[in-house]
């Protein structure tokens, strides 16, 4: 019998970012899910101080509540096909996996792992990169550590907990930090003692969907390729924080000082079209960006108009790997067009965005 694909939650987050306390309500609480939780390295938080039996040899351990802990002896493939397999013969009964990486970890390498091994592909679906931001420390970490940029611009959701802990101000300056990286995962302050489990893991934040969900306001970006340093900050500002009276248009400077005081390593912008793309065109400029900007590249994702396809294209990738999809067919009246956004380390946006032009019909 078929069970389906199982649905795999990466969860990131530096040291302190509250990762354990969410890890042990996983496998303590009575959330009725029964969830294989595996801990890709052991960090100096470890969990198994806490809940797990240090001294034994066995790798998998039942939780009380259903859950299985299962701490990583060899690598993450072999433990999943072989979690994949018990599961298969009736050994084991989850319904979803969640891995851990320890707090400076590159989600990149754990991520791939569900795409470039067949037999882990026909098993598991990724279904979404969460990361956890500690407010308190997180301003600090961002501006030291690539590693935690890279987090950020790998998520598909971010979590920021320990928001109580400083002022609003800050939270929301750290909220338009984090946009600007990686604007198409949604942020949300949490308090892990209070959070739905479910809202933390179903997130479906991987797969590839037809819909690009990012605050529409960022793709109005202008497209025109002058790089004066108002325009990608023109999401932000205006009625919701009470500015009053900035209605400058996207030439002038925005004065709004937290705007501008990071520069961040790791980017993002957009690329909209109503024109078709030529589907041999697209695919070898993709082809050739990836084989020279792949490890730059964290996340990437469109959803495209292409020409002789009555259907729209998903499309999406983790460094040098590309995936893509025949998605929906375009509905009558709807509006066809290309959104795609590049999430990456110094990328170069004009060389991207020409390009991506030029393979437009």
């Amino acid at each position: 019998m078929s069970q389906g694909l199982i649905p795999a939650t990466i969860l990131t987050g530096f040291l302190g970012s509250g990762k354990t306390t969410l890890l042990k309500r996983v496998l303590t609480e009575a959330h009725g899910q029964k969830i294989a939780v595996i801990e890709n390295e052991f960090g100096e938080e470890n969990i198994d101080s806490d809940i797990l039996v240090t001294d034994t040899n066995e790798q998998i351990i039942q939780m009380s509540n259903g859950c299985v802990c299962c701490t990583i002896r060899e690598d993450l493939r072999t433990t999943l096909s072989d979690l994949a397999a018990k599961r298969r013969k009736g050994e084991l009964d989850f319904d979803r996996v969640v891995i851990e990486t320890t707090g400076l970890a590159d989600p990149g390498p754990v991520a791939q792992t569900f795409f470039m091994d067949d037999e882990i592909a026909e098993s598991y679906l990724l279904d979404s990169i969460l990361t956890l931001v500690d407010a308190k420390h997180a301003d600090s970490q961002l501006d030291t550590r690539q590693e935690a940029r890279r987090q950020i611009g790998f998520a598909d959701q971010i979590f920021i907990s320990k928001a109580d802990l400083v002022d609003a101000p800050a939270v929301d300056a750290l909220k338009h930090r984090i946009k600007h990286m990686n604007p198409r995962a949604p942020q949300h302050a949490v308090h892990f003692g209070e959070v739905p489990i479910a809202n933390v893991l179903d997130l479906k934040g991987f797969n590839l969907n037809a819909k690009l969900e990012i605050d529409p306001d960022f793709l109005v970006e202008d497209s025109h390729g002058h790089d004066h340093h108002g325009h990608d900050h023109g999401h932000d500002h205006g009625h919701e924080h009470g500015h009053e009276g900035h209605d400058h248009g996207p030439g002038e400077a925005c004065n709004h000082p937290h705007h501008h005081v990071h520069d961040d390593d790791v980017k993002s912008f957009a690329f909209k079209s109503d024109r078709a793309f030529q589907a041999a065109k697209l695919e070898d400029f993709l082809g050739s960006i990836v084989q020279v900007y792949g490890p730059k590249m964290l996340r990437y994702k469109g959803v495209l108009y292409m020409k002789g396809s009555d259907r729209k294209v998903v499309f999406q990738g983790v460094h040098q790997l590309m995936g893509s999809d025949l998605g929906p067919k375009w509905m009558p009246g709807e509006k066809k067009q290309s959104k795609m956004v590049f999430i990456g380390i110094d990328l170069p946006r004009d060389i991207l965005l020409q390009g991506l032009e030029g393979c437009l019909v």
